[in-house]
């Protein structure tokens, strides 16, 4: 029997892990989960894993909160000894917190096929911690695959073989549309007197955005605006809430607790539109159909755009209303990348039980990186 690792670390990773475990364990794969414990309070961890029905993990890591190098140096110190115990054919590794990075690399140097879901996002921004993640764990990886044709095209790009790349889908919307049903029973709205349509959804939680008081008092000054016209919801995450209680927030915004996966997915689905600055929530509206408005200057996913319901509004207060409002006046039509199906997770067992044999799959010593473009520079 095959066995496979699949690691997982943060909330970002729940909803990508759960659906590639099930269609690993349907073909028959062994399956072991490790949760690294990057995210380990209540509130961002098992009410996810409840509300998804994963199951209690194998093995966890402890790795806990710290600086980006203290974390993925815990991680890797407690990973490399469970990955010489366990001796897997093959280790997955999801999206790009420094969990991801930290697996991977362990696992490049210890030999097993390193498989990378959400592979050839790109956002092209290094000061984005998740951007060197992501590229890092790419360059090490076996098997690449990729959410869209337009990853695809970044991992060409590279210099990465074309036996590496495999186009598989998005499997972030596997696991909203099997649980959309139960997520339209959650009573959310009722617990906090909304109605479909009548309020925006705020999320708030990369560095550049809440860890800078200035730039997170602009920000908070557009929302003020916009929900002058529409009253917008806020759950707080837990990196924000010290700030936003330091600098209080407009009339019109109301914070509340983080919700659970499903609550979330409720509260997307009936907001008039979604200002985020996260990636995943760029993904799910797409599939949802509601408009979103990224407080970001760039996307590593940039089909959300081109074939989604995003705008990237940047971070600019004055450009943030301006994008909300003609949103809200003119909202984008609903639309979905191709592949966006539900079925990645199936395709992806498929490449990695049926593809060819794991030492056919060298390791990207004969990459050579691209020339740098202006005002880039590579890793």
């Amino acid at each position: 029997m095959t066995r496979i690792v699949c690691v997982a670390g943060a909330r970002p990773n729940y909803m990508k892990i759960k659906p590639v475990m099930d269609a690993l364990e349907r073909r028959g794969a062994e399956v072991v989960l490790v949760h690294t414990g990057q995210h380990y309070d209540e509130s961002m961890n098992d009410v996810f894993f409840r509300d998804l029905g994963i199951r209690t993990p194998d093995r966890y890591l402890g790795a806990g909160s710290g600086s980006h190098a203290q974390q993925t140096g815990r991680v890797m110190a407690a990973f490399e000894p469970l990955l010489d115990e366990l001796a897997p054919d093959a280790v997955v590794v999801v999206g790009d917190i420094n969990s991801t990075l930290a697996c991977a690399l362990v696992t490049a140097k210890a030999g097993p096929l390193l498989a990378h879901v959400e592979a050839g996002l790109r956002s092209r921004d290094w000061s984005m911690p998740e951007e060197v993640n992501r590229v890092a764990t790419d360059r090490v990886s076996d098997c690449l695959l990729a959410p869209s044709p337009d990853a695809a095209a970044n991992l060409r790009a590279e210099g990465y073989r074309e036996d590496q790349i495999h186009v598989v889908g998005n499997v972030m919307i596997d696991t909203l549309l099997a649980n959309l049903d139960r997520a339209r029973e959650s009573d959310v709205l009722d617990r906090y007197g909304l109605t479909r349509g009548g309020y925006g959804l705020v999320t708030l939680h990369r560095p550049a955005n809440v860890d800078d008081p200035q730039a997170l008092r602009g920000l908070l000054k557009a929302l003020g605006e916009i929900a002058g016209r529409c009253p917008l919801l806020l759950p707080v995450h837990p990196r924000a809430a010290e700030r936003l209680a330091e600098l209080g927030v407009p009339g019109g915004i109301r914070l509340v607790p983080p919700a659970g996966y499903l609550d979330f997915i409720a509260l997307q689905d009936s907001a008039r539109l979604v200002l985020t600055d996260s990636g995943g929530i760029q993904e799910e509206t797409t599939a949802l159909g509601v408009p979103c408005v990224t407080l970001r200057e760039n996307t590593e996913r940039p089909i959300t755009v081109s074939e989604g319901t995003n705008v990237l509004a940047g971070t600019d207060p004055e450009r943030i209303t301006a994008t909300a409002n003609r949103v809200l006046d003119d909202p984008p039509a609903p639309r979905c990348p191709e592949l966006w199906d539900g079925r990645a997770s199936d395709r992806i067992a498929r490449v990695l039980l049926d593809g060819p044999p794991a030492h056919t799959r060298l390791r990207p010593t004969d990459l050579v990186p691209p020339a740098a473009g202006p005002g880039e520079h590579r890793p």
